[in-house]
């Protein structure tokens, strides 16, 4: 009987997506962090009598057919790129994106990685790197003497030196956009890398056209909804149950069948 390898499909399609429901559920206070979503389709057909085959000879057609499916496969998990909330911290290396764009990161491997997170700090060197110690790419070294530092919209970078008035440029942030910000890979961290799906990465800088502004002293919460999502995991465990249901019923079925004298 089909319908116990259609039956497994579908709680295999359940389970996976109850793991995406729960990585968004332990995500929900990550800095920038954008939810994901599985989309599931249907599996190919076996067509027991061929919609629109001649029925006749005098040239009727069978109007509907009968068509059995196979069940269901995961099609993809997109990432949703939607804006999340703005959180104030008051901390003067904590930057959010409002808008459009990516934070460009300097991997040790000399690759460019991309980020919507924007907790940031000091190395050693007085250099702007993310809480991994990976270089951010833009600003140049604070100095050691700076008392103050100041990000501006565009994500110009200032700081005052002990002992002056005048503020110093230290350089500008950095930023980036994608065609398709879905189709970029995540890598943990909460850094993702360019692939061919994104297309090539598009460099700016905040507040020039299709790039937003840079907020300094914030940082931009985790967009995943958490009374949606535990709304979606009753659903996904209810499809998982009625599943399993058919599997059970199928195995009734067969025994009885089993069973006749």
């Amino acid at each position: 009987m089909r319908s116990l390898s259609i039956g497994a499909t579908g709680m295999l399609a359940q389970q996976l997506n109850v793991e995406v429901i729960s990585n968004n559920i332990a995500n929900m206070n990550t800095t920038g962090f954008k939810r994901q979503r599985a989309e599931f389709q249907d599996l190919l057909y076996q067509s027991l009598r061929r919609v629109g085959a001649a029925s006749s000879d005098a040239g009727t057609i069978v109007p509907s057919g009968v068509q059995i499916g196979a069940g269901v496969q995961t099609a993809a998990v997109y990432r949703i790129h939607q804006q999340g909330n703005m959180q104030v911290t008051d901390n003067p290396l904590d930057v959010a994106i409002n808008g459009e764009g990516f934070f460009l990161v300097q991997l040790p491997s000399g690759d460019t990685a991309y980020t919507r997170a924007g907790s940031f700090q000091l190395n050693a060197e007085g250099e702007v790197v993310t809480p991994d110690g990976y270089r951010v790419i833009g600003p140049d070294a604070v100095p050691a003497e700076a008392v103050e530092i100041s990000v501006n919209e565009s994500g110009e970078v200032f700081v005052v030196l002990d002992g002056q008035v005048e503020p110093l440029d230290v350089g500008q942030f950095e930023l980036a956009t994608f065609a398709n910000p879905t189709g970029l890979e995540a890598i943990g961290g909460n850094l993702y890398v360019e692939t061919p799906a994104s297309g090539d990465a598009v460099a700016g800088t905040a507040q020039a056209e299709g790039f937003g502004t840079l907020k300094q002293g914030m940082l931009e919460t985790s967009n995943v909804n958490i009374v949606s999502e535990i709304t979606q995991l009753i659903s996904a465990q209810r499809a998982y149950e009625m599943n399993s249901k058919v599997i059970t019923t199928t195995d009734e079925m067969m025994r009885s069948v089993t069973n006749l004298r």
